[in-house]
């Protein structure tokens, strides 16, 4: 298998090889190798030097061969060093796998190395001072987002069809934004913590993985999802009717969706990423659904106070280890975040546990009355290296929360409310830059996001799109309007008409087409 060939293939694509015979998982793991030190040399998006041999995993997995990477915060891996982006922590290995880690050496995935992180993973920047700034393979001036920042960077690049990330405040879906990505992240409980801890982040922190077709997604999320295998997680879903890779060629009934272009926050949204925001919601409207512009009415002082509750779950740890780092080896917000979180106290948590109920009622009571809700996933287009400074001395932990929910202010809610949410790579802007466009659903509905997203990866494909060199980078195929939201021209409070017979039909025929997932 050639570099070239390799680079075409999504993971199931490439399972489907090496079960047929026409390559073997180590021709693949050997081809995948030489992708990621080329890769690397041009995007800084790994933390360590590849793993020689592959993390031991099993050989009759489902998705057996498939080479894969995890992130540099985890999950643990036994006998794996991780440093969480910081110079503080040096050689700090992991005694014993975390049930996720379990379950993706069940699945077969060859995992061959750690992508990078911003330190303590809470920036949505992947430009740590340990490793400096990963490179965006879209255009190397612009960041790939945070904290999945490195899997991005390495998916986007063709090094690996599908990397582990995890998702706090939107750290799987913003990258996924950043790098033209399919990012899901699950609801809460969906996919397994532990052993040994609860809920990461308060419940707000979910795993999972960034992916370039929607197909890989479904079949991980298959191989991935469920409660810990030592005993039941407390916020664990009742499991799905069917496969999701199945679910996912089911064309959806007719939705109730709901779109809105409006940061909960008052946080501006780039021209561009509103009118992607627009076209997503045309394209809905015209395969059958009822589209109208509405939104869940949220407090965003109640989304602030839930994020300072979640930042000192994070602290935690790093207070209460018994080798405390030094804080001259530690960034500026990281050393702000850890002297705010040694003064959190029971009243502070009360309070953040409060406020999270509140946005979790709210939104709870939102899709009573909508199957789907769109949104901007980012509210700027990729970021400059630089934009957001981590190690910036006058920020406390709440001006970086500001700074972070400024240019990312549609994702956090989500995580606070724990339904699932996807971003797709949808459209681009005139200087051919991805854009991503949120869809949330119910709690526990993935089968519903997977089956949207299915159709309007047929819809709006994004599989014939690949980083280039800015220089020599085409207009994107579907240029996007110049005005501020297309969303203010069209009447969104009037039904539209009901949707044909031939509409229906051609949305669900979309499923029944074979899809390239060779780009």
């Amino acid at each position: 298998m050639q570099l070239d060939e390799y680079k075409q293939y999504d993971a199931i694509a490439l399972r489907d090889l090496i079960r047929s015979g026409a390559v073997t998982a180590p021709e693949v793991e050997a081809v995948a190798r030489h992708a990621l030190d080329a890769a690397n040399r041009t995007l800084n998006a790994l933390a360590l030097p590849l793993f020689s041999p592959a993390l031991e995993h099993a050989e009759d997995g489902p998705l057996a061969g498939v080479p894969f990477l995890i992130k540099d915060s985890g999950p643990m891996a036994e006998g794996t060093p991780f440093s969480i982006g910081s110079r503080s922590l040096q050689g700090v290995v992991a005694t014993r796998d975390s049930d996720l880690m379990t379950r993706f050496r069940a699945a077969g995935l060859v995992t061959l190395g750690l992508t990078t992180v911003p330190e303590m993973a809470i920036s949505f920047s992947t430009e740590s001072v340990k490793h400096g700034p990963t490179r965006n393979p879209w255009d190397s001036q612009r960041g790939v987002g945070g904290s999945s920042g490195g899997a991005a960077a390495m998916v986007a690049a063709g090094a690996v069809p599908l990397a582990h990330g995890s998702d706090g405040a939107g750290s799987l879906r913003i990258p996924a934004s950043c790098c033209g990505l399919v990012g899901l992240k699950p609801s809460r409980g969906r996919t397994p913590s532990g052993p040994g801890t609860g809920a990461s982040g308060l419940g707000m922190n979910c795993e999972f993985a960034l992916t370039r077709t929607v197909r890989d997604a479904a079949h991980l999320l298959d191989t991935i999802h469920g409660p810990r295998g030592d005993t039941a997680d407390t916020a664990a879903l009742a499991p799905p009717r069917d496969r999701y890779a199945d679910e996912m060629m089911i064309c959806p009934a007719r939705l109730k969706v709901a779109v809105t272009t409006r940061a909960w926050s008052g946080a501006s949204v780039a021209a561009e990423v509103a009118s992607a925001t627009a076209q997503a919601a045309h394209v809905l409207e015209d395969l059958g659904h009822h589209v109208s512009d509405a939104s869940p009415a949220i407090d965003w002082a109640d989304v602030v106070e839930s994020a300072m509750g979640e930042m000192a779950a994070i602290a935690a740890p790093w207070l209460t280890t018994a080798r405390q780092p030094p804080p001259d080896q530690l960034e500026a917000v990281s050393r702000r975040v850890l002297e705010q979180s040694r003064k959190f106290t029971a009243s502070d948590l009360r309070g953040a546990l409060d406020a999270k109920t509140r946005v979790s009622r709210s939104v709870g009571k939102f899709f009573s009355g909508y199957d789907l809700l769109v949104t901007p996933t980012l509210g700027q287009l990729p970021a400059p290296h630089g934009t957001l400074r981590y190690d910036e001395p006058r920020h406390t932990t709440k001006t970086w929360l500001q700074s972070l929910f400024d240019y990312g202010p549609f994702t956090a809610v989500f995580n606070i409310a724990g339904q699932p949410a996807i971003s797709l790579p949808l459209v681009q802007s005139h200087r051919g830059l991805p854009i991503g466009v949120q869809f949330v659903a119910a709690h526990g509905r993935e089968d519903l996001l997977l089956q949207v997203a299915a159709v309007l990866e047929k819809a709006m494909p994004w599989s014939d799109r690949r980083p280039m060199p800015i220089a020599t980078r085409r207009e994107a195929r579907r240029p996007i309007a110049t005005a501020t939201s297309d969303l203010k021209r069209h009447a969104w409070h009037t039904a539209p008409p009901p949707p044909s017979g031939r509409q229906l039909r051609a949305a669900c025929a979309v499923l029944d087409q074979p899809t390239d997932h060779r780009p």
